[in-house]
């Protein structure tokens, strides 16, 4: 049923739908108007014009004797107009009156309403200015049970058709920032939350989230978490389902956005079977088809190869350029970022450390933190190995329930005190490869040999998670050894996290924990799916050091990080599209 609110915004659009008074007989209403309220001046404000919804004699109020008729709506010069209507097929989730006189009137209303300043969500732009879309204004916030906080009086502005880099180390509060943007924080996180956030003119705090659904969308670090339905389509349109696109058009657009960042032939693909590249590329399609004026990407190219980055970066700058979108990236690999962002901010423990250009940006990070913008230090030490092979897959094939054969007569060997990294583009077989050669797969021909111990670090940490705190998720793999856990945290950097809850962690961060839990027990066959997702430049060098330091075992690292394969492997070897293995 339509609703009170949704019948006055039907008037004051069709009010300014009406055409005004013009020539003779304009002027000859406008005096009949002004004989009818001349006894009463208070009605007679100026810059007020007079208008009555609907058409014909008005009825009586049901009184004998003829009652007065009603009063007119008096609706205000348009200063400033309340909200207009969504467009035809760009729902809000709330119901839509549209005024009988037609489209063509209508759109001219609303055309009127835009030009007096107002725009599809409300947000009010000045002409002549770059009026902010979203604003925080001495944002703090801490998460429930924290006592530090994870943001610490951040005032920051973005503008419509900007294009902002949010750089920082791992846990400094990139990730909580854009939560805070998208109305997360703290209507869904909780915790301590003061100052005030603003979006589209909607204060977050006094709106749920769902207010800003079409306004905002965000790309999480977690795109599977992210994933609702089982097939990728159906995944695509839901957004498009909840803010009540017309059946018509969804499919279309959902086909569209896949086709954007180079996913279309997923469509009618089930999730479970995609890598971790591409299921990434479905998230992001997902959020592109709500065309919002907000798009907020939390490390958007960590699982992509540095093609699908490529075009990532570019599609963010055509949004950028050609819709007015202000699209925020957060990233641990800012090279390509830099090549089209308007504007760099950096936090450090929580705090803006600097907002400046790009070009300002890369003089103060070259002083400050160096690795951010250069591949200084990055040179690895390569050094033959000769030792016992650990790990051998000879001949092997793979295919999932779909039949499609991800891996064709694929063999590589792993020897001791060796690190090998494995690359290629996303869908090749690189998970799948690393999965047969930790034994978590069966291969479907082929044979695959195994000395010692294996474990695997998968690409999505937080699924690992099973205690309260941090020092006993390691010591689950030790046997409960608390002095061996408290020695793993440390040789990742997280002295100091041991009673802290793992949800509570950066993903940067648990990706260190979940490291710390394969690392415990000293296995003789180490792999690692992407471990360096969510990880600072820093952090990187350090790990590279860490798995370094280890002679006896054999390490696979599977990675779209070309700097981090050139600096710790001993030897590049790329799964190409045809699913053949080769040394690079």
């Amino acid at each position: 049923m339509p609703t009170r609110r949704g019948f006055a915004r039907f008037r004051r659009v069709r009010a300014l739908a009406r055409p005004r008074p013009s020539g003779a007989g304009g002027r000859i209403r406008e005096a009949l108007r002004a004989r009818r309220r001349a006894g009463d001046p208070a009605r007679a404000r100026a810059g007020a014009r007079r208008v009555r919804v609907g058409r014909g004699p008005a009825r009586p109020r049901g009184r004998a004797g003829g009652a007065p008729r009603p009063r007119p709506i008096t609706v205000a010069a348009p200063r400033r107009v309340p909200r207009a209507e969504p467009e035809p097929g760009r729902g809000d989730g709330g119901a839509r009156f549209w005024p009988s006189r037609g489209y063509a009137a209508t759109a001219a209303a609303l055309g009127r309403a835009r030009a007096s300043g107002i725009g599809r969500r409300g947000a009010r732009r000045r002409r002549g200015s770059a009026v902010a879309l979203a604003r925080t204004e001495g944002l703090s916030y801490a998460y429930p049970g924290s006592a530090v906080p994870a943001l610490r009086d951040v005032s920051v502005d973005l503008a419509p058709g900007q294009v902002t880099l949010v750089l920082g180390r791992s846990g400094s509060g990139k990730s909580t920032l854009l939560r805070a943007f998208a109305g997360l924080v703290p209507h869904f996180h909780g915790g301590r939350f003061s100052g005030r956030v603003e979006v589209a003119g909607l204060d977050t705090r006094r709106h749920h989230p769902a207010r800003l659904a079409g306004t905002v969308a965000t790309l999480f670090q977690d795109p599977e978490d992210q994933v609702v339905f089982t097939r990728v389509l159906n995944e695509v349109a839901f957004g498009l389902e909840n803010v009540g696109t017309p059946p018509r058009q969804i499919e279309g657009r959902a086909l569209e956005a896949l086709r954007s960042v180079g996913a279309e032939h997923l469509a009618g693909r089930l999730v479970t079977e995609l890598s971790g590249g591409e299921l990434q590329r479905v998230c992001l399609a997902a959020t592109l088809a709500l065309e919002p004026q907000l798009l907020l990407l939390d490390e958007p190219t960590s699982q992509l190869d540095p093609e699908a980055a490529k075009a990532l970066i570019e599609l963010a700058l055509q949004l950028a350029r050609d819709r007015g979108t202000s699209v925020v990236l957060s990233e641990q690999r800012p090279v390509l970022p830099f090549e089209i962002c308007d504007r760099v901010l950096f936090l450090e423990d929580g705090r803006l450390a600097f907002d400046g250009l790009v070009g300002r940006a890369r003089t103060w990070l070259e002083q400050h933190h160096p690795l951010f913008v250069s591949d200084g230090g990055w040179a690895g030490v390569h050094r033959p190995t000769h030792g016992q092979v650990t790990c051998r897959l000879d001949g092997v094939s793979f295919a999932y329930e779909d039949n499609l054969l991800v891996l064709d007569s694929a063999s590589i060997e792993l020897r001791r005190g060796e690190i090998v990294a494995l690359v290629g583009p996303n869908g090749s077989g690189k998970t799948t490869l690393a999965k047969l050669a930790a034994g978590l797969l069966e291969p479907l021909s082929g044979r695959v040999e195994r000395r010692g111990r294996p474990t695997y670090l998968s690409q999505d940490p937080g699924r690992y998670v099973l205690r309260e705190r941090a020092l006993d998720e390691v010591a689950v793999g030790v046997d409960g050894d608390l002095a061996a856990a408290s020695r793993a945290l440390a040789a990742v950097g997280l002295i100091g996290c041991e009673d802290r809850h793992p949800r509570d962690l950066s993903s940067g961060e648990r990706e260190r924990l979940a490291l710390a839990a394969v690392l415990a027990p000293d296995p003789d066959l180490l792999v690692l799916d992407e471990p360096t997702r969510g990880v600072d430049p820093e952090r990187k060098l350090e790990l590279a050091a860490l798995l370094r330091a280890n002679t006896t075992r054999a390490t696979l690292v599977v990675t779209h990080d070309v700097l981090f394969a050139k600096t710790v492997a001993d030897r590049i070897v790329s799964l190409a599209p045809d699913r053949e293995l080769a040394n690079v």
